[in-house]
């Protein structure tokens, strides 16, 4: 494509990374079902081995059909490059674990999604990292929090479950001061209504599950690198010093820019072993192309959704930043101009009795444990993603056993209002026979 041009979000999404197949003319991108590849020569096999050339060897390292997806939504995020990962979780462990060893430290906000908070206080903490939590993602509290040992910083977009707004520049100030990177998960968001790396982030992470894929049919993560973070001023010794992995290759010395990706792909990912499949990243790319189309379709179900259960009388609160009375609503106007996604929680009157009445009385609404899908998806937090949270983590991430998760679809909205409705009316029915 024309070098002088600047092609726009829903172009990119469309072309990046999938030109038409040189060898066969497809136009639409191959899948490369295949575990390994034939080297050229022996000199090509070593070289490749020993980091000296690029080129694919396993495909549990890398395959032409991942690369494809690794391109365009490094292009959509405005990355330097990408990883892709067998899931979201996979991606946070790759991420984390490239920057950190027994003894290191990381500093992240306290409303994160549930598996998240059990990776960073079991398992790595098993691996002796240690975490800080602090409550809002406030970050003069984020910046306080710093350690020497200290590798990264931690947030999301639009926190999980309770839809909080990060402010990502102010983060990525106190992140950049502290000498060390931001890490965003930005899955509620996507790429199409935020991309953190505008606004200071280094490493973007998504659960491609969700949005990306958009269909509930796949399991896949992502990791973004901005190339913008010094990796070679000392702060991160694992990319600046002797790696034995490689006979004392240093990652910031060979590779610059590219020096986390590097070891990110050829160490962690080969050695933790999370790739993803070329079907699944095959998937994600058809997601990747109606990415735009489906998100402006979510933003205003979502917010229209939202409005009906604020004005709602059987509704205690309403949390979705895309309300004016929203503590984030002001972020979200900076951070997501298009919208503020479709993901909200909000409580009925009558406590976590009435939750439960009320999600088991739906009919449109899925009951299940994602978002992102096309279909519109219900769950109650305490008791499921987040059910493993100690009743501390619960109460800072702002988990409630009133809390209801709604993951607003593509359906027609009056449709999911009267499906709401019939939730209501459950409730009141429940109270009715409890009165008796």
């Amino acid at each position: 494509m024309a070098s002088d041009r600047t092609f726009g979000f829903r172009t990119r999404a469309l072309h990046a990374g999938t030109p038409p197949d040189k060898t066969t003319g497809a136009r639409a991108l191959p899948i490369h079902m295949t575990s390994s590849f034939v080297f050229e020569s022996a000199e090509k096999a070593a070289d490749l081995y020993a980091l000296r050339t690029y080129g694919d060897i396993y495909t549990r390292i890398s395959n032409p059909t991942v690369a494809a997806f690794e391109e365009k939504i490094a292009s959509l995020e405005g990355g330097l490059g990408a990883i892709a990962t067998a899931s979201g979780q996979a991606a946070q462990i790759v991420a984390f674990l490239t920057l950190a060893q027994n003894g290191d430290h990381f500093v992240a906000a306290a409303d994160l999604y549930g598996g998240t908070i059990t990776q960073l206080t079991v398992t790595l903490k098993r691996l002796g990292i240690e975490t800080t939590f602090v409550p809002h993602g406030d970050p003069a509290a984020m910046r306080a929090a710093v350690k020497p040992n200290t590798r990264a910083m931690y947030i999301e977009t639009i926190g999980n479950p309770g839809g909080r707004v990060g402010d990502l520049r102010a983060v990525a100030d106190a992140a950049h001061d502290a000498g060390v990177p931001l890490i965003v998960d930005n899955t509620f968001a996507s790429p199409y209504l935020c991309r953190p790396i505008e606004h200071g982030a280094d490493i973007v992470l998504h659960s491609g599950t969700k949005f990306i894929g958009g269909h509930g049919t796949v399991i896949a993560g992502a990791m973004i690198e901005s190339g913008k973070f010094p990796w070679g001023s000392g702060r991160h010794p694992l990319l600046s010093t002797p790696s034995p992995g490689y006979h004392g290759l240093m990652f910031s010395e060979t590779f610059g820019e590219y020096a986390y990706l590097m070891r990110a792909r050829a160490e962690v990912l080969r050695d933790v072993g999370a790739c993803i499949s070329p079907m699944n990243a095959w998937l994600l790319v058809q997601g990747l192309e109606t990415l735009a189309v489906r998100m402006d379709a979510h933003v205003k179900n979502g917010q229209r959704i939202a409005e009906f259960l604020a004005s709602h009388p059987g509704v205690s609160w309403v949390k979705y930043a895309g309300l004016p009375d929203n503590p984030s609503h002001a972020l979200a106007r900076r951070y997501l101009p298009l919208g503020a996604g479709s993901i909200l929680t909000f409580a009925p009157r009558g406590g976590r009795a009435a939750a439960v009445a009320f999600i088991e009385a739906l009919q449109l609404w899925s009951h299940l444990a994602n978002v992102g899908d096309a279909k519109s998806l219900v769950i109650h937090p305490m008791s499921t993603t987040h059910q493993q949270l100690t009743e501390e983590e619960a109460a800072a991430g702002g988990i409630t056993p009133d809390m209801i998760r709604l993951s607003i679809g593509l359906e027609d909205a009056d449709d999911l209002i009267w499906d709401l409705e019939q939730g209501f009316a459950a409730i009141k029915r429940h109270a009715g026979a409890a009165a008796r």
